[in-house]
């Protein structure tokens, strides 16, 4: 396997040293030490047991060695992937878990703790990503989801997925304590904060979409009901952690491209309640798995390289404090400092580009590189460079060298890999197993980026 990779041709800025900006965060007084967030991207690499609920969600080995990878990155704030706030409602097999039912078990908490110290290593910020599935959790992984409303999602992604079950007021409230929950433990467990996903259809944008709430109560109809249980959240979070430096982030969809789906106006009424509500960090993206952003790139957004800039100005307009993070599309260092430099954005949101290179922010800082590196994947699939991702994540967590998807051999080595991955993830979901990681690559022993 490959080792070297082939950068991207990018116009080389002529100052890049304001992506190295300390950014203050204004409510919980802490400092990114730069403008670049390593994006939340779903890893697969804690415990997974199909029948024992209490076995499922620690970090593992790998896991843990991922982060410290990304520690020594050049990051203002390192974001986790998805952890989910139960032990049921899954985004996938091998999520990492906070809950209050397996909360006891010191082998967690000591796994937490260290994948925390890892992504803090050399100065980062480290926030936990909290997350609920939802309607989006596979049949296989729970039959019977729950939602704001009974509106099934269609089969995506090789998935199919259960009628969800309307949430009562009690199972909110439930669902409410257990994100509080999560927050008291990631804190108790070294995260300098934690973000709310409520972005890419997960149960939280569920609420928030009147495409997905069909509700007549107060969680439903108007946009501040249907933002309800997201502002209830963050009051019941700062109730269980009051120490004011605890950051508080959000993932929203900026966007979501289907009629009734969230809007970009939307989302700035609900921006600036939750600056009110004192969170320091708002991470913007977009789309469900309806209707996946990436492939709704207009000439507008092609031109300035990222995919949400666009709607991040309609947003902010309503921001006064709070740091808008614009995650989705971003390659050259012209294209970032441009972002920046327009009032768009203040910070960088970096997913796929750093499983490739851990250490991309360090490079465009500093200027050793221009732009992330090439890649001969469809970019527009996010399927396949999600599982490419996963894949290098997973070849990181072995010691072994992410394999290079500039490379021909690497990237047909990867499809054909990937195939017989994937027909063996159908054959024994078939027979009702479920098993989590991505595809298995061998390589060349691991170098420390």
């Amino acid at each position: 396997m490959s080792t070297i990779s082939i950068r991207r041709q990018a116009e080389k800025p002529s100052d890049p040293s304001i992506l190295g900006d300390k950014i203050q965060l204004p409510f919980s007084g802490k400092t990114a030490k730069s403008r670049f967030m390593k994006g939340a991207m779903t890893e697969y690499q804690s415990s997974w047991d199909q029948k024992d609920l209490s076995k499922r969600g620690i970090p593992s080995e790998g896991l843990i060695r991922v982060y410290e990878e990304w520690g020594r990155g050049g990051f203002g704030i390192v974001l986790s992937g998805n952890t989910i706030v139960d032990e049921i409602n899954l985004e996938g097999p091998g999520n990492p878990i906070m809950n209050k039912r397996v909360a006891d078990q010191p082998e967690r908490a000591k796994a937490f703790q260290r994948l925390a110290a890892g992504a803090k290593a050399e100065g980062s910020l480290f926030l936990t990503q909290l997350s609920h599935g939802g309607r989006q959790v596979a049949e296989g992984l729970n039959p019977n989801p729950v939602s704001a409303s009974d509106v099934k999602l269609d089969d995506r992604m090789g998935h199919s997925f259960g009628k969800p079950t309307p949430l009562s007021k009690e199972g909110i409230q439930e669902v409410v304590q257990n994100f509080a929950f999560a927050a008291k433990y990631a804190y108790d467990n070294g995260s300098d904060g934690v973000q709310l996903h409520a972005a890419h259809g997960y149960l939280l944008a569920q609420f928030l979409a009147q495409t997905t709430n069909k509700r007549t109560d107060e969680y439903g109809g108007s946009l501040e009901n249907r933002a309800r249980i997201i502002y209830e959240i963050i009051q019941e979070i700062r109730k269980q952690v009051p120490d004011p430096s605890f950051i508080l982030g959000i993932k929203i969809n900026s966007v979501e491209f289907q009629t009734g789906g969230f809007t970009p106006e939307e989302c700035r009424e609900v921006c600036a309640h939750l600056e009110k509500l004192g969170v320091d960090v708002i991470e913007l993206s977009g789309g469900t798995y309806e209707e996946l952003a990436f492939s709704h790139k207009r000439e507008s957004t092609i031109k300035r390289e990222a995919f949400f800039l666009e709607f991040s100005e309609i947003i902010r307009k309503g921001i006064k404090k709070s740091t808008i993070w614009t995650t989705g599309g971003f390659r050259t260092a012209k294209g970032m400092i441009d972002a920046i430099q327009s009032g768009s954005t203040d910070g960088i949101g970096l997913g796929r580009p750093v499983t490739q290179e851990f250490d991309l922010p360090k490079k465009l800082i500093s200027g050793e590189a221009v732009a992330a590196t090439k890649t001969l994947l469809d970019e527009n699939n996010f399927m396949i460079t999600n599982v490419a991702s996963g894949t290098q994540m997973q070849q990181i967590g072995n010691k072994i060298q992410p394999f290079d998807q500039a490379n021909e051999e690497d990237h047909e080595h990867f499809n054909q890999t990937m195939q017989a991955w994937m027909k063996n993830m159908g054959e024994k979901g078939k027979e009702g197993i479920v098993e989590a990681g991505y595809p298995k690559l061998e390589g060349q022993p691991l170098k420390s980026f």
